[in-house]
């Protein structure tokens, strides 16, 4: 099937409310589905260490949820809530979340019709922050933020903000989200969906995959709310959001030898999946004389419509340590778009750990992509034996087909 006559229905399942989880369970106590070969199988989290190859090769996505809600008091009774979406004025997150006095940001506005020109104020005491609208196109908002402290945003957002909880969490974000709605390893600030299929890890789940002889390895990739962006008209019609990843010259390395040494590269969540798949054709753009002089980025369809631009991975990857060289670093930032969908031709990865995902999703043209039509039988499977569904879920280990 052509990648743009993919038709969403396909990918459409009854997911009944009360399968949704509103709170998790202890990290490791989730269930785990293993599809391999053909085969489902049950356990949990912390015995996942017994359905991963010996010598494995894992990827984790270190990226830190800020507290990107703000709930600003209109007046004693209404609120006005901004949700910090993403940087403007050519900022990366990265240099966002160190700005210090002011920053100017696209957001959702929960109440905009209540908030006419005037400037909101939070004072918390030792911080008075301040919300002054810009400008506006279609749904998202240009606001300037200022503070009176010597503050970086990111800190601002830890006092001031609220956890982003996924719309499909119906209840009011909770002092303990902050903990569980953030993995162990989370290092850099910037997301606004947690990666969700890394929650379930814990030490003493490390500690066993460690004395497999399986590597721990870690790139960032910040999540934005397009993530929950159902696909509401047709596949070729959805945009992919951009999102901000990073090029490190010590990680292609070590993935370089882990390839050469054979070993299964197994991602921690979709996201983890998408930034090495992106890495790949990153290389590949910059082998091909593809990429534009200023900001780094990955096209949406790239994976389906340049074919011809394929390299070996081992290539592609060489291809990426002479950008570097090129730019005279070791660490780069760019952005990526890239959608995996059925018929795309996975380049680095044997298994992806995951978490369920929202019927109709990109996500789930993602699962696809690994595992065909078997996402029927392992979704039902999950559906009849008592899973629990999206961000604060139970999750599974999926061997490619």
């Amino acid at each position: 099937m052509e990648h743009r006559q993919i038709d969403i229905e396909t990918y459409n399942y009854p997911l009944p409310e009360d399968r949704i989880a509103e709170y998790p369970l202890a990290r490791g106590e989730s269930k785990l589905l293993i599809f391999k070969d053909q085969e489902i199988r049950e356990s949990q989290y912390k015995s996942i260490d017994q359905y991963l190859p010996e010598n494995a090769w894992m990827v984790f996505n270190e990226t830190r949820v800020v507290q990107a809600r703000l709930l600003f008091p209109k007046n004693e009774q209404s609120i006005i809530e901004i949700f910090c979406l993403e940087p403007l004025e050519h900022k990366s997150i990265e240099q966002a979340m160190q700005a210090k006095g002011s920053i100017r940001y696209s957001c959702l506005v929960g109440g905009a019709r209540k908030w006419k020109n005037h400037d909101l104020e939070m004072d918390l005491g030792a911080l008075k922050l301040k919300a002054r609208k810009m400008g506006r196109e279609e749904a998202q908002f240009d606001i300037e933020l200022s503070w009176d402290q010597d503050l970086s945003f990111s800190e601002v957002l830890e006092l001031a903000g609220k956890t982003p909880l996924p719309p499909y969490i119906k209840r009011k974000a909770e002092a303990q989200d902050k903990v569980t709605y953030q993995t162990t390893y989370a290092r850099r600030s910037g997301s606004v969906a947690a990666p969700t299929a890394g929650l379930h890890f814990n030490e003493a789940i490390f500690q066993k995959l460690q004395d497999k002889g399986i590597e721990l390895n870690y790139l960032t990739l910040h999540v934005g709310a397009g993530t929950f962006k159902p696909v509401s008209t047709s596949v070729a019609e959805h945009e992919m959001h951009a999102e901000e990843s990073f090029l490190d010259r010590s990680f292609i390395q070590k993935l370089k030898r882990a390839l050469a040494a054979g070993k299964a590269i197994i991602p921690v969540g979709t996201t983890s999946l998408r930034a090495l798949e992106s890495l790949y054709w990153l290389g590949c753009l910059h082998y091909h004389k593809q990429l534009n002089d200023g900001e780094l980025i990955v096209p949406q369809w790239l994976g389906f419509e340049n074919p011809e631009w394929a390299l070996e991975p081992l290539q592609a990857l060489e291809s990426l340590e002479a950008l570097l060289d090129e730019n005279s670093t070791d660490w780069l930032p760019f952005k990526t778009q890239i959608i995996i969908a059925p018929g795309y031709q996975h380049r680095l990865i044997t298994a992806l750990v995951t978490n369920f995902h929202q019927p109709k999703s990109t996500l789930m043209l993602l699962v696809s992509s690994l595992i065909e039509e078997h996402w029927l039988e392992v979704y039902q499977y999950a559906l009849d034996h008592e899973f629990r569904f999206l961000s604060y879920g139970d999750g599974c280990l999926l061997y490619r087909s």
